[in-house]
C-alpha cells in the first residue's frame, strides 16, 4: 500500500517580502545568514527571503546517508566537488538556493574566483538533489526542481520517501516518475555512480 501525506501535517516556509523597501545584494544576504545562523534561509528569484523549518531526525539520517554515499564516489571519481545540505548557491536567476545534495563539474568550480567561493558561488550546480521531509509540500518541491532545471542543472531528484517516489529531471525531457525504485544511476551525468534507496525508504 502506498502511504499519503495528510495535507495537515504540510508546514509551508514563512516568506518574508522586502522588495522595494529594501534590496539586499548578495553580499548582504550572504552576512545576513551569517548572523542567523540557526535559522535555513534562501531567496527567491524575486527577491523573498524564506525561512524553512528545521528537519525532523529521521529526515536527517536519511540525508545523512544520501549525502554519505555521494561522498564516497565524489572522492572515487575525482571529476567534481559534492556539496552538503548546509551550501548556498546563487542561480543564474538570482535566487539562492541550498539543496540537500550537489555536485558541480571540477572546471566550472574551478573557473569561479577563490573569493566568491567563500560565500555563495554564483553558480547552479549540475547534479542537484532534494529530500522530501514529512512536513514538506510536494508542490513546492516540484516547483523548485524545476527552477534548477531552468538555470543549468543537467540532473535534478526529487526523492520522496513519503510515497517512496523518485521524480527525475532532465533538460529538454518529460519528468520521470519512478515507483520504489531500488535504485538511482546517475548515469550519463555522474558515471558510475549508483545510489542504494534500502536506507533512505527505512
Amino acid at each position: 500500500m502506498v502511504l499519503t501525506q495528510d495535507i495537515d501535517t504540510e508546514i509551508l516556509p514563512l516568506v518574508v517580502q522586502f522588495r522595494p523597501v529594501i534590496e539586499m545584494t548578495d553580499d548582504e544576504l550572504c552576512e545576513f545568514c551569517q548572523i542567523n545562523r540557526d535559522l535555513r534561509i534562501e531567496r527567491t528569484a524575486e527577491g523573498a527571503i524564506v525561512i524553512m523549518p528545521p528537519t525532523g531526525s529521521e529526515t536527517g539520517g536519511r540525508n545523512f546517508s544520501l549525502t554519505g554515499q555521494l561522498a564516497v564516489w565524489v572522492e572515487r571519481d575525482g571529476t567534481g566537488k559534492g556539496f552538503d545540505s548546509n551550501t548556498g548557491f546563487i542561480l543564474p536567476n538570482k535566487a539562492m538556493r541550498s539543496p540537500d545534495v550537489s555536485w558541480i563539474k571540477k572546471k566550472r568550480w574551478e573557473a569561479i574566483p577563490h573569493e566568491q567561493r567563500q560565500k555563495f558561488a554564483p553558480i547552479c550546480p549540475d547534479f542537484v538533489v532534494e529530500l522530501r521531509s514529512q512536513t514538506d509540500s510536494l508542490k513546492v518541491l516540484q516547483k523548485k526542481m524545476q527552477e534548477y532545471l531552468d538555470n543549468g542543472a543537467l540532473l535534478c531528484w526529487l526523492i520522496d520517501p513519503i510515497q517512496k517516489k523518485v521524480y527525475i529531471y532532465r533538460p529538454d525531457a518529460e519528468v520521470v516518475c519512478l515507483n520504489n525504485p531500488k535504485t538511482l544511476s546517475g548515469e550519463p551525468i555522474l558515471s558510475g555512480f549508483v545510489l542504494d534507496l534500502s536506507k533512505i525508504w527505512d
